[in-house]
């Protein structure tokens, strides 16, 4: 039995959540556990751009402040709540990102992603997220992590949704060997790992757009046969050098581009939807605040199609520790560990965006003997 829960959280200013954010060491009692619960000890948890749009962009969230943010996390199961689970105990597993009903129509057609009661930790699943020593979740839904798995526990925590979106994104858009793959934002923390499925699912070409020109050269040891910084973002420089790169590698630029948006900003889509052509695919992984405008006649005529792609399935995360623990899709050179009592200046860091092609994982250092 854990009686004490040690947690980070966030809290409004003297002035209300107008006033701003803060980030708080407390300390609670650990969480009572239901019925099909299990206790959790956190062993990373990874700072995504939905922390940081909570904690600085004014994103409302589900559950009002006070609140423990963080869902991208990965630890070992110490306590279960029914006797059913005990298999667990012990077990190094994921924790899911969404946590879905498994009885809505969508979860029942095969779309538990998009489950229409889905809950989040520091959402609608109470308010314990994972910058904290310990979380309850649902035992069913926790997905272990072979005994054999080369890679430290706490950079496991990205497979719950930086390597995980772009999984079922990939799935989703219906990739065929041979197919040419644009990847706009591959430089993100979803892009450089859209890139990797995308090759492993037998991408033919797999074009990185993004700003930053080093960080794009980076990225063709991991996926990106061929990059394309943005420059001042001009759509007809970007197409030329497109078709350039596929005459060079004798594909026709003319058709069939299947398109990722993983930037999640609204230049990223209009660049996506501009881009589009002849039986070509759009696929929207990242998420843009705010309203574009387009002629969507266009996608008409060219017989195009746009998708979106919410999350993953919690249920496909072990074919995604699979290709993660073989070696398959590499995410050592995209994640780097922090101590959790660094968590203050990890945020301001991210938001000034310093951290380069990085996911900064936060670890438990209130643990005896942190991963």
């Amino acid at each position: 039995m854990h009686l004490t829960c040690n947690a980070w959280q966030m809290q409004p200013g003297a002035g209300g959540a107008a006033a701003g954010f803060s980030l708080e060491a407390i300390d609670l009692p650990a969480p009572q556990l239901s019925a099909g619960e299990a206790l959790v000890e956190i062993a990373g948890c990874g700072i995504c751009g939905t922390d940081l749009s909570y904690f600085y962009g004014g994103v409302p969230t589900v559950a009002s402040p006070p609140l423990i943010l963080g869902h991208e996390v990965s630890g070992r199961v110490v306590e279960v709540a029914t006797a059913a689970d005990e298999a667990l105990l012990g077990r190094h597993v994921v924790v899911p990102t969404v946590i879905p009903c498994r009885k809505c129509e969508l979860c029942r057609s095969g779309r538990a992603n998009r489950c229409l009661r889905q809950r989040m930790l520091c959402g609608n699943y109470g308010t314990r997220g994972g910058f904290a020593s310990h979380v309850a979740v649902p035992a069913g839904e926790l997905t272990p992590i072979p005994e054999d798995c080369p890679l430290p526990l706490a950079r496991m925590a990205v497979v719950a949704d930086a390597v995980s979106t772009p999984f079922q994104a990939v799935r989703r858009a219906r990739l065929n060997a041979g197919d040419k793959v644009i990847v706009i934002g591959a430089t993100g923390g979803l892009g450089v790992y859209v890139s990797q499925w995308a090759k492993l699912a037998g991408a033919a070409m797999v074009v990185g757009i993004a700003r930053d020109a080093a960080r794009l050269d980076e990225l063709k040891a991991h996926g990106l046969d061929a990059a394309i910084p943005v420059g001042d973002g001009d759509v007809d420089h970007i197409r030329h050098e497109l078709w350039n790169l596929c005459r060079a590698g004798g594909h026709n630029p003319r058709w069939s581009w299947t398109i990722f948006e993983a930037s999640g900003t609204l230049a990223g889509q209009r660049l996506g939807l501009d881009l589009l052509t002849f039986a070509s695919k759009l696929i929207l992984v990242g998420y843009a605040g705010g309203d574009i405008t387009t002629a969507l006649s266009k996608v008409m005529a060219y017989d195009a199609e746009i998708i979106g792609s919410w999350g993953c399935d919690p249920r496909l995360y072990a074919d995604v520790i699979a290709h993660v623990s073989s070696g398959d899709v590499d995410i050592m050179p995209f994640t780097e560990t922090r101590p959790m009592s660094r968590i203050r200046e990890s945020f301001a860091e991210l938001k000034e965006r310093r951290s380069g092609l990085r996911r900064i994982v936060l670890t438990n250092d209130w643990a005896a003997e942190p991963d």
